[in-house]
This record gives structure tokens, C-alpha cells and sequence, in this order.
């Protein structure tokens, strides 16, 4: 079974993915101009405009929820795996991906809000099943992304982090894995039986501190060796292009795996970061786009760079090149991943380093099953759409429950395969979707530019943009609507794709 998994996981995650994933960065960086350099002010701004409402939450609390899932292990032990195997400049790759993905994630989260439409219980829904089947009129491929992410998010990914938090706890106090599953699932429980609201509430508390703290504590390792940042930027920037002694032989390595591990922190293109986005309440869809496009930035150019900076200030990593060439190796004995950076804050800081990265890894971990399990209901409640089958809504908690305690107690190497194809999947379905449908996101990105440059707190009117089946905007009051884009053509995106 692993045999025939891994070799799934290889033509899904080849190279074709990585290079399209940066392809189709680049490719609406250039179609936005660059909105991530020309709105950075305007994202930090947004992101503390507006407030919740009965069907929506806040964008601070959109952004959070999607920060949870995209702020997991992988930043603790992706970030020490991409250094082990690609070298420093795998970190420059990473931050290449993080700003040309930040272009990926403003249409995708864009496409979510106008596409989005309320629930039987009044909340809004959205992500890349429903602006599939709204703005491409393919239902049979939105149903197959959404039966894609749900056994990915819903069932297989959750046990992997809860894996990560048993196995933290256990190294680091000596709690059994049991203890610690127990606990872990009373918390879920009552979080996700409290609906997305509690989901919102918890992780813009949570979030914030937990990612505050450990880019604190980075700062401080950082402010006691100030004296060789300057050495570390220009090893990251010279061995990403070969430049650095050593790391000519891993050149391709480096960038491989800095796109690879980057693409798989940020995930921007995946299509996970819009279901978040789509629940948030605003008054134009660019506005929480924008917001988005700087939790890309939160999570690669911030906390990821955080791990690395402490793994190679302190020379925490090996790295390992083809055939024995290009060797470093650096505390012999310590096992890739989260090791890596749990040596280098215990170098730094004696006795607290290893229970540091445990804590940070469980409040990591733990916000991200939140986000799985966010993720997966709602694509239950696509698919409740029509025919409602409120069971599978209760089924899938018990379901994600039960893969957090199996991912607690047992190794999960297979539901790492599995989740990997999963979610695999779930790149590849949405980023041809939002490359089929990105006239609607850059209409919208043009008008709210238009709407800004009046003087204007923009709002959104589909239908003078000649956007169709943006059903829950057409039927908001838009009676005070300016009409500069009135003069726009009609767009019909199921006949109109390019």
C-alpha cells in the first residue's frame, strides 16, 4: 500500500506541479501589477476594517482562520527539511514562492467571496467547489474537488498534526501519547461542536500569539548574534543561486525543494486559504482578497524565515548533496525536521529550547486540524446544498476525531500519503479553475482600484461589472453603488474562460 501510494504522491507532486505553481504566480503578479508591492498598506490596513455580522465574521478573524491552516509543523519541520535537503538558499526559493503566490491567493480568495452564498443556517460558504460550479458551470468538478478535500482535510491530514502534537508532548514532558490524545480531542470537540464562529473566535486569539511568540523568540536569537546576520542573508542569497562554496552541486535541490516546501507552507493555489475567506464579511470581494495575499507574506516571509534564521544562525543543519558531494554536517545525531530547531533554540537558550518548539508545535498543530475540519464542513455543506443530509455533518466530526486520536497513538506514514495526494488533488483542480476563471477577480480588483482612486469605501455590484451568478451580491442593496464601472462589458465566465 505505501509502495503504490508513493507512487501516486510522485506523479501528483512532480515537477510539472512546482513549476506550474510558480508559473501561475508569476502569471497574476503581472496581471494585478504586482498588487502585493502596490497594496501591501492597503492589506494591513484591511485587515483591521470592518467587524462581524450574523452570517459572516471579521476579516482579522477570516485571516486568522485560514493563517491556522496555513501556519502548521510545516513551518517548524518543512523549513528544517527543505534547509536539510537544499541547502540555505531553499529559504530564498521559499520567499520567491511566497511573492509571486501572494498573486494566487488574491484571485483564488477574490473568486471565493463573489462566489459565496449562505447556508441553511444562515452562515456564509464559499471556496473553489462553488465558484466551480457558479462560474464554470461544471458541477461534476466542483463535486470532485469537494469529495478531494473532504477525505483529505476531514479524514487523513488531522491525524498527522495530532501526530506531531503527541510526539512533541512525550519528548518534551514525558506525557504518554494517550494523555495527550485525550486531551486534545475534549478541545476539538468543544470548539467544533460550537460551529465557525468558535472556530473564529479561538484561532484570533490563538493565532497572533502563537505566531508573535515565535517569531519573538527568533528576534532574541537573532538580536545575540546580530553580528553574523549579515553572513546569513548572503549564504541563503548565494547559495540559491550556487554562488556559496559547496552548494554549486545542489543548486537544483535548493530550488526544488525551497518551491516545494514553500508551496506546501503557504499553499497559496491550493484552494484551502478561500474557504476561509469566503466566511468573512465585507462590502467588496478585493478587500478580503487583498487581505489574503498578506497572510501568504505572514507565513513564509515571517515564521517560516523565523525557523530558518534559527537554524542557521546557530549552523542547526545538514545539508546533503547527491553522491556525497557538498556535505555540511552540522550536530551529528540530530534528526532532520523539527530537531533541527529545537537544537538551535536549546543551543541558545539551555532547558528551554525542547519545550518551546513542543509547545509551538501544539498550538500550531492544534489550530490546524481547526482549519481542516473548517475546511471539510464546508464542503459537506456544498454538497448538503441540494439534498440535505445532516448526518454527514455529524459524521464528520466523529470522523476527524477518531483520525486524531489514531494519529496520536500509531505512526501515520501512509495518512501523510494519503493526505499528500489529497491535497495534491486539490492544487491541481483549483489552479486550473482559477487560470479558467480570473476575469471575475481581476474585474474586481479593477473596480475597487476605480471605486479607491474617487475617494470611495468601495462597494461591489456583479451585475454592473457583468458578473453572473454572483447571486448573494445581486440581491444586497446596492442602491448607493458608484456607477464607474457601468460602462464595463458583460462577462459571462461560463462562455468566456480566458
Amino acid at each position: 500500500m505505501n509502495e503504490l501510494v508513493n507512487a501516486i504522491n510522485g506523479y501528483i507532486w512532480s515537477l510539472p506541479l512546482i513549476y506550474l505553481c510558480l508559473g501561475v504566480g508569476l502569471y497574476f503578479s503581472l496581471r494585478t501589477r504586482f498588487l502585493q508591492v502596490r497594496h501591501i498598506k492597503e492589506m494591513i490596513r484591511l485587515m483591521f476594517q470592518g467587524g462581524s455580522s450574523a452570517a459572516g465574521i471579521s476579516s482579522f478573524q477570516a485571516l486568522a482562520l485560514s493563517l491556522s491552516g496555513r501556519v502548521g509543523t510545516g513551518n517548524i519541520a518543512g523549513v528544517a527539511t527543505a534547509i536539510t535537503f537544499g541547502g540555505p538558499g531553499a529559504v530564498f526559493w521559499m520567499w520567491v514562492v511566497a511573492f509571486l503566490g501572494s498573486g494566487t491567493a488574491f484571485v483564488e480568495s477574490a473568486l471565493a467571496q463573489i462566489y459565496k452564498e449562505k447556508d441553511d443556517n444562515g452562515l456564509y460558504r464559499g471556496g473553489p467547489a462553488f465558484y466551480i460550479e457558479k462560474g464554470l458551470g461544471m458541477k461534476w468538478y466542483a463535486w470532485v474537488f469537494a469529495i478531494s478535500t473532504v477525505l483529505a482535510c476531514g479524514m487523513l491530514l488531522p491525524g498527522v498534526q495530532a501526530n506531531s502534537i503527541a510526539s512533541g508532548i512525550e519528548h518534551a514532558f514525558g506525557i504518554p501519547t494517550t494523555v495527550s490524545a485525550a486531551v486534545v480531542v475534549i478541545l476539538l470537540g468543544m470548539i467544533i461542536f460550537g460551529g465557525v464562529k468558535r472556530i473564529a473566535h479561538f484561532t484570533q486569539i490563538v493565532v497572533p500569539f502563537m505566531a508573535l511568540g515565535y517569531i519573538l523568540v527568533a528576534f532574541v536569537i537573532l538580536v545575540l548574534h546580530i553580528g553574523e546576520v549579515p553572513e546569513v542573508i548572503s549564504l541563503i542569497v548565494g547559495s540559491a543561486f550556487g554562488m556559496k562554496a559547496g552548494f554549486g552541486a545542489i543548486l537544483g535541490l535548493a530550488i526544488e525543494w525551497g518551491v516545494k516546501r514553500g508551496i506546501y507552507s503557504n499553499e497559496a493555489g491550493q484552494g484551502t486559504g478561500p474557504h476561509a475567506a469566503a466566511a468573512a464579511e465585507v462590502s467588496h470581494p478585493a478587500k478580503q482578497g487583498l487581505v489574503q495575499s498578506f497572510s501568504v507574506y505572514i507565513d513564509t516571509l515571517f515564521v517560516c524565515s523565523a525557523t530558518a534564521f534559527m537554524i542557521i544562525i546557530t549552523g542547526a543543519y545538514n545539508v546533503m548533496g547527491k553522491a556525497g558531494d557538498a556535505i555540511v554536517e552540522k550536530l551529528p545525531g540530530v534528526e532532520a525536521g523539527p530537531g533541527y530547531t529545537q537544537a538551535a533554540v536549546e543551543s541558545v537558550m539551555p532547558g528551554f529550547g525542547g519545550i518551546f518548539v513542543a509547545v509551538a508545535l501544539f498550538f500550531f498543530a492544534f489550530t490546524t486540524i481547526l482549519a481542516y475540519y473548517y475546511i471539510a464542513e464546508t464542503n459537506i455543506a456544498y454538497i448538503n446544498r441540494k439534498v440535505h443530509r445532516p448526518w454527514l455533518m455529524f459524521a464528520l466530526k466523529l470522523v476527524l476525531m477518531a483520525s486524531v486520536v489514531y494519529g496520536s497513538v500509531k505512526t501515520a506514514g501512509l495518512a501523510w500519503g494519503l493526505g499528500d495526494i489529497g491535497v495534491g488533488l486539490m492544487a491541481w483542480l483549483n489552479i486550473v479553475a482559477i487560470l479558467l476563471l480570473q476575469k471575475p477577480a481581476l474585474l474586481a480588483l479593477k473596480d475597487y482600484e476605480a471605486q479607491k482612486a474617487q475617494g470611495l469605501d468601495p462597494t461591489f455590484d456583479p451585475v454592473k461589472l457583468g458578473i453572473k451568478n454572483a447571486d448573494h451580491w445581486v440581491n444586497k442593496d446596492t442602491s448607493s453603488r458608484p456607477s464607474s464601472s457601468a460602462d464595463t462589458p458583460e462577462l459571462n465566465p461560463q462562455a468566456d474562460r480566458s
